[in-house]
């Protein structure tokens, strides 16, 4: 028998992936490729691993267990070669991270350099997302994700908090005034999130709670959408103190409504899978963010 890492992998990668062509894109094979590299597995191992049909591929039981004993040699593999590179003190190799396209922008970007500079072995990939991610279809190591986190199959990892201010620019002030009371907000155009009903509660205090549902004049899927408008004057935004710090030091967006501030700060988490251990990569860029933050 001459079974080697490169089967494991793809074995493991076509379960994880769901599908041959998925599993193609992941190793950067063909699907006809990955799916004979998986026959001459079979052929090794003398038994059938899955039972394919035209729509759903299902693990047989020996498959099952292969399985988990590939996961665990690899896992041991991946952890070896980890502890090699930790007594060298320098981490290595590709690191994928996935934001929101704000936080990308905001509290990413300005400080590549320094981790660069920290960490030159390691190899930034960085991508803009503002949903939940499938970690492995996107081949990402690590999504930072803002606000409250759904129930999920990944690890999540706190990396600070940051408040949330109702704002607005001087521009649209001037023309429309000031709300009063959140009840006033009825009056104004506001802008929103399209897609992300989560961002449409303004945490401000009023008659009924603590919590201000609103309906968008105007909705982007984006932060840094949301964030442009209401410097061009478009409307009264509710956006991260993350994203906002500099336009209200420099004027350039007012803050409104501050007697109804609840205090709420939005979480801001890392998540990566339950049963991957945080390589020494993952470790050194999230607690390099979190001094960040």
């Amino acid at each position: 028998m001459d079974i080697n890492s490169d089967d494991l992998k793809t074995f493991i990668t076509v379960i994880d992936s769901g599908t041959l062509s998925a599993a193609s894109v992941h190793l950067g094979q063909t699907t006809s490729g990955v799916s004979r590299a998986l026959s001459r597995l079979e052929d090794k191992l003398a038994t059938s691993l899955l039972t394919r049909t035209t729509r759903r591929m299902e693990l047989t039981e020996e498959g099952q267990l292969f399985l988990e004993r590939a996961r665990a040699i690899l896992g041991a593999m991946e952890e070896a070669e980890e502890t090699i590179r930790i007594r060298r003190q320098q981490p290595a190799g590709r690191l994928c991270v996935d934001a929101a396209s704000p936080f990308m922008l905001h509290c990413v970007v300005p400080h590549v350099a320094e981790f660069r500079a920290l960490y030159p072995e390691i190899r930034l990939e960085l991508s803009s997302n503002d949903q939940i991610t499938d970690l492995i279809e996107h081949r990402t190591d690590i999504a930072i994700r803002i606000g409250t986190l759904p129930d999920s199959t990944l690890h999540a990892r706190a990396l600070s908090a940051s408040p949330l201010y109702v704002l607005a620019s001087p521009d649209y002030l001037a023309r429309h005034g000031a709300p009063r009371t959140p009840e006033d907000l009825a009056g104004h155009s506001l802008l929103g999130f399209a897609q992300y009903e989560q961002g449409n509660s303004w945490p401000l205090q009023h008659a009924n709670g603590n919590s201000l549902v609103i309906t968008p004049s105007l909705s982007a899927s984006s932060g840094e959408t949301l964030r442009q408008l209401a410097l061009a004057g478009q409307g009264i935004v509710c956006l991260a103190d993350f994203m906002t710090r500099a336009d209200i030091a420099d004027g350039h967006l007012v803050k409104v409504l501050e007697d109804s501030y609840t205090g709420y700060r939005q979480q801001i988490h890392a998540v990566y899978y339950r049963n991957t251990q945080l390589a020494r990569r993952i470790g050194c860029f999230l607690d390099f963010l979190q001094q960040k933050l």
